[in-house]
């Protein structure tokens, strides 16, 4: 990064820009190239005078021209850069900026561009020619430095030949202060952008624009994500400028307090070959079982097929179900991780194939949620669950029919799983069909039928007839299903619930025999209704 080396878009004989890195504060490491281009110029165009190398700009006797008073005027940051590349463009195209009314103030406390107004600063205006402008930006051009990424993506269009110098990058001096080979692995990520899925713990990560206190307090919430809270972190202060350098390492609980945060701050994790630090990411999670299933893993898991562990898909799902009614957290926590694990075996069999990996499965899912949410990820909008439901089961349909998954189907209820409880099942073949028409329109033909259908029950259990009465019974049990329906009710979680509440009054019956010394044998049902109709009372 310290190399004279430029990157140039020319544009034939052209208004032109040159970005020159200031680098990240000592004189001695700012490159001859660059001085003379400094001394060279008729006007040095700063995006922030904080910065240690402006003491020694103002020795040029060159005049500066600061962007400081844009962090005044601006209500967010990403608008400052674009005013500055905006001002950039006109000044190298020769004409004037206007100075347009101010809005609401930048609220950020610092940051190594969000400073209070300069007292050198100068009218923003074409410096003569108007046509060759030097831009100097703290550290190097093409590190955390969005300014010249936008006048890379618009310079072109406009005509414009930028020429981006080289500088000494706030990495160079964090490589060999911290002491650490960014070959081994390493990352920078922006303090403003952190997210907990891009920490990769076995890698040497550097976190920079960590600007203030404010900024330090989301660094921290972030890395706590992934690590303890206790784990060492070290805080490079204004690294490599004499007399401003400050290295500290603290527990990570405490990276926002007692700290001068600013804007040649910035915060290193070491890598960790620790594999707790690895236990919160997913491809720790597809690694294990991807070893599970090799030769050398566990024998058991390797001779497993989609048939033989089918039923322990289910049975976790209920154990899941079984914890969200519990209201267990700590259960919610291990159970659903369990069905996880069943997904991912699944996969990793596919995967072995060839078919598909768990990554596809994600990919589809990912693709799926943003299409079928238009209201959310498009420009559709709905107001409300019901407007929100009807653009799902449309972008649904839509779905099926751009991947032909509908080709097949005949019947408009095909697309029910066989596998799902009769419950479940009958709920949704009569939703199916209601979609075409073929229901009632109201509650009471339905209770009617119930009706009905237990008359049916009845005159079939007098006759003795046992494959009749089943008939009957699985007609009455459709008729309340569909009742269930009419009232808004999921009849499989209807009697779930019914289940619960007759399983907390039977043991309430156990209890007060328990108290009472006796047993079922030693009782009668008359007593036993007198416990369940007290168990009734108390709410159970």
């Amino acid at each position: 990064m310290t190399s004279d080396s430029s990157i140039t878009r020319a544009v034939g004989d052209a208004p032109s820009i040159a970005v020159a890195g200031l680098g990240t504060g000592d004189p001695d490491q700012l490159t001859l190239g660059i001085w003379r281009r400094l001394q060279a110029a008729e006007a040095i165009y700063v995006r922030t005078e904080k910065h240690p190398m402006m003491d020694m700009l103002r020795g040029t006797g060159v005049p500066i021209r600061s962007f400081d008073r844009l962090y005044e005027q601006s209500a967010s940051f990403p608008e400052v850069y674009d005013a500055i590349a905006d001002e950039l463009i006109r000044l190298a195209k020769g004409s004037t900026p206007p100075h347009a009314a101010a809005p609401p103030r930048v609220t950020a406390d610092a940051a190594h561009a969000a400073a209070p107004p300069s007292t050198a600063q100068a009218p923003a205006a074409a410096d003569g020619s108007g046509r060759a402008v030097l831009y100097a930006v703290p550290g190097h051009p093409m590190v955390a430095e969005r300014t010249v990424q936008l006048l890379l993506e618009r310079c072109p269009g406009e005509g414009i030949e930028l020429t981006v110098l080289g500088g000494e990058s706030f990495l160079d001096i964090a490589f060999t202060r911290l002491g650490f080979d960014p070959i081994e692995g390493f990352q920078l990520l922006d303090a403003g952008e952190l997210k907990p899925h891009l920490l990769q713990p076995q890698l040497h990560t550097l976190v920079g624009q960590v600007y203030d206190a404010f900024t330090a307090s989301d660094v921290k919430l972030t890395l706590m994500e992934r690590y303890p809270e206790d784990h060492p972190v070290t805080i490079g202060h204004a690294l490599g400028v004499a007399g401003e350098e400050r290295i500290v390492t603290v527990p990570l609980y405490e990276l926002d307090r007692g700290q001068d945060y600013g804007n040649l701050s910035l915060v290193y994790v070491p890598a960790s070959a620790d594999e707790r630090l690895r236990s919160r990411s997913f491809d720790r999670l597809h690694e294990i079982v991807s070893i599970l299933r090799s030769p050398d893993g566990c024998p058991w898991d390797r001779e497993q097929t989609h048939q033989s562990i089918r039923k322990n898909f289910i049975e976790e799902l209920y154990e899941a179900l079984e914890a969200i009614d519990a209201d267990d957290p700590d259960g919610m926590r291990e159970e659903f991780g369990d069905v996880i694990l069943q997904v991912m075996l699944h996969s990793q069999m596919e995967e072995e194939t060839g078919a598909f990996t768990v990554y596809d499965v994600i990919q589809e899912l990912n693709e799926k949620l943003i299409f079928r949410h238009p209201h959310v990820f498009g420009a559709d909008g709905a107001s409300d669950a019901g407007e929100a439901l009807a653009s799902w089961e449309r972008m649904k349909a839509e779905e099926k029919r751009i991947k032909g998954r509908d080709a097949d189907r005949v019947s408009v209820l095909d697309g029910v799983p066989k596998d799902l409880p009769a419950l479940l099942t009958a709920y949704k073949l009569q939703k199916k069909a209601s979609k075409v028409g073929f229901d009632w329109d109201e509650l009471e033909p339905v209770l009617a039928k119930i009706e009905e259908e237990l008359g049916e029950v009845r005159e079939a259990a007098q006759l003795g007839d046992a494959e009749a009465s089943a008939g009957e019974l699985g007609d009455l049990l459709f008729a309340v299903v569909n009742a269930a329906r009419f009232l808004d009710a999921d009849p499989e979680e209807a009697l779930a619930r019914t289940n619960a509440k007759f399983k907390r009054r039977f043991l309430y019956v156990e209890e007060q025999l328990r108290i009472n010394g006796t047993s079922f044998d030693q009782t009668d049902l008359l007593e036993m209704d007198r416990w369940w109709e007290e168990a009734k009372k108390r709410g159970l």
